[in-house]
């Protein structure tokens, strides 16, 4: 039986389970929408620009642990993808993007709208395909969803020219992925983990610091039972975090940049580092030739790129997070010294506990209100079930730092990239995969605006997302390092001209709510959670509060700057 291009992809979808799909439409991918029609199957969300398409399959991925979808048209509809792809790339999120190409016979040609995104995406993307004849096209989808979701899953992008969704061809779905030099490493080298678990038990300081690649490897109970077998303390990631956690005896919270006080001094006194499904990224070292400076470092990654990229690692082990922590485990629970190893870590904990106590997360609340206490009471009020999403800036690290997060895939936010706008219809993602649950981003007063449009679609479609603004009037990260390292000169970071977020939200035929006083936080946050429409909620903070701890750029992570 013979299909045209539009058909074999939407049964493609369904072969691969596709539920929601995220898109925009256009002159090129209108083959692929007449077919969408009369789809039962597939819910399509139409958004209002295409980087919100993709930040809102890149928020569907993280919260449901299934590959993201979006559909966008050629030119400048695929060129909108571009941020969200790279976001995607660099925290390692499993999204399929399709995009719509001129006809092949005007590929090259700088035809109306055409754009090589198949060019433009190569270094953002885990793969990327132009497809040519239609015969390939069922083929190349199974491909794209294979390499998306495998090994260090990743965005992959399929360029449809418009000839090829109407050419018609005999209907075969391959039932599996063969891909000839892709086989990713799932189980660790036996010899390594032997090493490592050597290496382990004769450590007196050890720290296990893990990354995202607990949470895209459904590793989080693994790493809970070998941190508890070893009474080791372990720190996160901005990434990891929800991992591991947040409200168990051994958790030091994030380190980094802006981690925690005792997260960071541990790192830096520890003898033994145990980095699982993490990058080294800067944000995390700080100061590379001074990091863990007394430790021995294992390394367990999925991607073999990593290792040994920024930080030299004494012991690699490359495979899944999830295999190597069960096969460490039935290792640990043949070794007789582990009894002597848990007690022999008290000292080494009650230190820890010693650099909580000196110097924890804190705040003063007064007159104004200070945007920590929105987030702590934003966490009482959810009793911590809910998905937080974020912006990228002041508002990100608060969220990370004052939300405790116990579960994975309940923190979403661009950890790599750093993108400004992406919460918002990341969250709006995870809404659509979880209609019944809390769904909050957390956002600056300049990052909301980035992707503002989208409210409209959470309206549209009964998303019931809500956003609490942490509204300072400023590009509050940026006038904090102007602050610290500027001598104070706040070069247009002043946004006082923001618009009225109240009246902005009854435009879009939302709720609007404000808060300018503390007393007011609690019954606003109360009555967006009862809402059964997307809320915006406008808390006026106190303008110069900072983020803190905050390791200056270039200095190690145990010199942190603490008010």
């Amino acid at each position: 039986m013979k299909k045209n291009g539009a058909q074999i992809l939407v049964e493609s979808l369904r072969r691969e389970g596709v539920k929601v799909i995220f898109g925009f439409p256009g002159g090129a991918v209108l083959n692929i929408y007449d077919e969408l029609f009369e789809v039962t199957f597939l819910r399509h969300i139409l958004v209002r620009h295409e980087q919100g398409a993709v930040h809102a399959a890149d928020g569907y991925a993280r919260a449901s642990g299934k590959p993201g979808v979006c559909l966008v048209t050629s030119g400048p509809g695929a060129t909108n993808t571009v941020t969200g792809i790279a976001t995607a790339y660099m925290d390692s999120v499993p999204i399929v993007v399709f995009t719509g190409q001129v006809n092949t016979a005007l590929v090259g040609n700088d035809a109306f709208q055409e754009a090589d995104i198949v060019g433009i995406t190569r270094p953002c993307t885990k793969h990327n395909y132009l497809v040519k004849d239609v015969k390939d096209l069922a083929r190349t989808i199974k491909e794209a969803f294979y390499i998306a979701t495998t090994g260090r899953p990743g965005p992959v992008l399929i360029d449809l020219p418009k000839d090829i969704t109407s050419n018609t061809t005999e209907l075969s779905h391959p039932n599996k992925a063969e891909i000839r030099g892709y086989n990713p490493t799932y189980e660790g080298h036996a010899g390594q983990i032997k090493r490592a678990l050597q290496l382990i038990l004769s450590s007196t300081r050890p720290v296990i610091y893990s990354g995202g690649g607990i949470i895209s490897s459904s590793a989080s109970r693994e790493l809970r039972a070998f941190a508890e077998k070893l009474n080791a303390p372990v720190t996160s990631t901005l990434m990891g975090l929800g991992g591991f956690p947040a409200n168990n005896r051994l958790s030091l919270g994030m380190l980094g940049m802006h981690g925690t006080y005792w997260a960071n001094m541990a790192v830096t006194e520890c003898d033994l580092l145990i980095a699982i499904g993490s990058r080294f990224d800067d944000r995390v070292t700080g100061k590379i030739d001074e990091f863990a400076p007394r430790a021995r470092i294992i390394h367990i990654d999925i991607d073999p790129t990593s290792i040994s990229k920024n930080v030299r690692v004494d012991i690699p082990i490359v495979g899944d997070a999830k295999a190597i922590l069960k096969s460490l485990l039935n290792h640990l629970g043949k070794q007789k010294e582990i009894q002597k190893f848990r007690r022999s870590q008290g000292k080494w904990l009650s230190r820890i506990e010693k650099w909580r106590k000196a110097h924890p997360l804190s705040y003063q609340q007064g007159k104004e209100i200070k945007p920590q206490y929105v987030v702590e009471k934003i966490y009482e009020l959810t009793k911590g079930e809910a998905i937080i999403s974020t912006e990228v800036g002041q508002n990100q690290m608060w969220a990370s730092q004052f939300y405790r997060f116990d579960r994975p895939r309940t923190f979403l936010t661009s950890g790599g990239l750093g993108t400004m706008g992406y919460g918002f219809p990341a969250a709006i993602g995870a809404q659509a995969a979880f209609p019944k649950k809390t769904v909050i981003d957390i956002a600056g007063d300049g990052s909301i605006q980035m992707n503002i449009q989208e409210l409209t679609t959470a309206v549209q479609h009964h998303l019931p997302v809500k956003v609490a603004i942490l509204n300072n009037r400023y590009l509050g990260m940026v006038r904090q390092w102007q602050e610290l390292f500027y001598r104070k000169r706040y070069s247009h970071t002043n946004i006082e001209m923001a618009p009225d977020f109240v009246k902005l939200a009854e435009a879009y035929g939302a709720l609007g709510l404000r808060a300018e006083r503390p007393e007011e936080v609690v019954p606003v946050i109360k009555e967006a959670l009862r809402s059964d429409k997307p809320v915006l909620m406008d808390f006026v903070v106190a303008r110069e509060e900072g983020v803190y701890p905050m390791v200056p750029t270039g200095a190690p992570i145990g010199k942190m700057l603490l008010v």
